[in-house]
């Protein structure tokens, strides 16, 4: 990666602990969030023989269904900036002779040949540069290509999210606010934002569909308790917290989440977003 386009602090995250722990936890994790890649895909409907992208591929689950779905005759590239998520990515691919993996930075990728078609499953929400990442994407594109891809609507609308953190937020001060756009997460909660960015970026025909669906955070208490305090925005903020203070946050989020048990699943909410690149 020759420009930290993609910013130096989601790179650093992406490639420490963040990555260790989906590696660990891949099948659990990747199980959480199929049903919005699913989503993205099916907006996208690749057909057999298509080349595809997929941007933030992380350990290879869209990218395999990817490869499913455009067979032997198409091919796709999975884009990652996580070192650890490609090698798992990797293990997984192994046999797929049609999928390409590769350690770049989407925002400033430039492929040997265009794509017919972009996907991502939570993977475009992280550029600096949102606009300019963009319009290089779209720069991939052959004439008439087109992207699909889902990101988080607001944190309000994801309780998911907004449980865990709100319960550690009654225990810690929150982190000073980011400013207006700021790579992360919920980056593109605004579907207005959504549009103008893709607009500016020279995307045409741009749809922004809500889609809902149950994300479970656990089978138990416990596992919901485990997953809560080591992904999400939670997590984030426990990071750096003493000891003492994680066992005080531990305790609100079980306070939190229990009332949802003993199976905890709480509501995820997504744009499913398309798009084409003019012909």
């Amino acid at each position: 990666m020759t420009n930290l386009a993609l910013g130096t602090n989601e790179i650093e995250f992406w490639n420490g602990v963040a990555a260790d722990r989906w590696v660990t936890h891949q099948a659990e994790l990747d199980a959480r969030i199929a049903v919005y890649g699913r989503a993205a895909i099916d907006a996208l409907r690749p057909v057999a023989g298509e080349r595809v992208l997929d941007v933030g591929c992380g350990c290879g689950d869209t990218v395999l269904t990817l490869a499913e779905r455009v067979g032997a005759a198409g091919r796709v590239v999975g884009l990652d900036v996580s070192r650890r998520m490609l090698e798992r990515a990797r293990e997984r691919a192994r046999g797929a002779t049609h999928v390409d993996l590769a350690l770049e930075d989407a925002a400033v990728y430039r492929p040997s040949e265009p794509f017919d078609a972009i996907c991502s499953r939570f993977g475009v929400m992280f550029f600096a540069k949102p606009v300019a990442a963009f319009a290089n994407l779209r720069s991939t594109l052959r004439p008439g290509g087109r992207m699909a891809f889902v990101c988080w609507r607001a944190i309000a609308e994801n309780p998911w999210a907004a449980v865990p953190l709100g319960a550690a937020l009654s225990v810690v001060p929150p982190p000073p606010p980011a400013p207006e756009g700021a790579p992360g997460p919920f980056a593109f909660a605004d579907e207005a934002r959504v549009r103008a960015v893709l607009g500016e970026a020279g995307f045409a025909d741009v749809t922004v569909t809500p889609f809902d669906a149950p994300m479970l955070l656990g089978e138990t208490l416990e596992a919901a308790l485990r997953y809560a305090s080591e992904m999400g925005p939670a997590a984030r903020l426990m990071s750096d917290l003493s000891p003492a203070d994680s066992a005080r946050v531990m305790a609100a989020l079980e306070a939190a989440l229990a009332p949802h048990g003993p199976r905890v699943a709480l509501t995820g909410a997504v744009w499913v977003v398309s798009a084409r690149r003019p012909d």
